[in-house]
């Protein structure tokens, strides 16, 4: 949940305890994360990203952000407010403007479908913030300069991250050391587990945001790193003058 400007926003919202194969780990999502919600922003279409019956818990007219593509999948689902944006378009949610990044992860339904690129958001308002959603590395000097608060994902729900797709926490921290925020958080991890990995929660749900924090204390050490379990908040910093 991010609060941003006037604006409340939630990303790639997995609000019940299953979805699939996948079992929270985490307490259970509050209840005062699915009221007065602004705007949905989803990164792309995996399951454990838009999860429907997340998206029902909300009220109706919730306005989705979604990667172009999107569209006709939501709308068959229910949710009639979808805006699509392609990289580098741009709407605004109240006083708050939204931009699509194009990342470097399938962000189709399904393995056999149409291609939908995955996108980031760079969100602007009082405070600028960089949620990347899924991705592998990819070129963000563009992005460079200028982000109060960039969430990268670390680690995953199963045993293994295919780095084609996914950052692990030593590329989050390079990626991070390229974009310069003034604080990374890092996101996707700690929630969700495969079934039949109970024996390796610990490495695989509590050790990443260490190794992350590590990486950064030798790669970018005067960038702030705020690591949030789930259900913790920090308050946005103040813009820099």
């Amino acid at each position: 949940m991010l609060e941003v400007g006037e604006a409340r926003l939630l990303t790639d919202p997995v609000l019940r305890d299953r979805v699939l194969h996948i079992h929270r780990r985490s307490a259970p999502v509050a209840p005062e994360m699915t009221t007065d919600v602004d705007a949905v922003l989803l990164s792309h279409l995996h399951a454990d990203h838009l999860d429907p019956p997340s998206l029902r818990i909300l009220d109706r007219g919730t306005t989705i952000v979604a990667p172009l593509g999107s569209r006709r999948l939501l709308r068959r689902r229910g949710f009639a407010e979808v805006i699509e944006l392609g990289p580098g378009e741009s709407t605004s949610i109240g006083d708050v403007r939204l931009e699509a990044v194009a990342v470097r992860h399938e962000g189709r339904r399904f393995p056999i479908g149409r291609s939908i690129q995955a996108v980031g958001y760079d969100i602007r308002a009082a405070a600028r913030v960089f949620f990347a959603g899924d991705t592998a590395p990819f070129d963000v000097r563009g992005l460079a300069g200028g982000i109060d608060v960039a969430l990268l994902p670390i680690a995953g729900w199963g045993p293994r991250l295919n780095l084609r797709h996914h950052l692990d926490p030593e590329a989050a921290a390079r990626m991070a050391a390229e974009l310069q925020p003034r604080v990374a958080v890092p996101i996707h991890w700690g929630t969700l587990l495969r079934m039949g990995l109970g024996r390796r929660s610990v490495e695989l749900m509590e050790l990443p945001p260490g190794r992350f924090g590590a990486q950064m204390a030798e790669l970018a050490p005067e960038v702030s790193v705020r690591v949030l379990s789930p259900g913790e908040s920090m308050p946005l910093p103040s813009p820099a003058r």
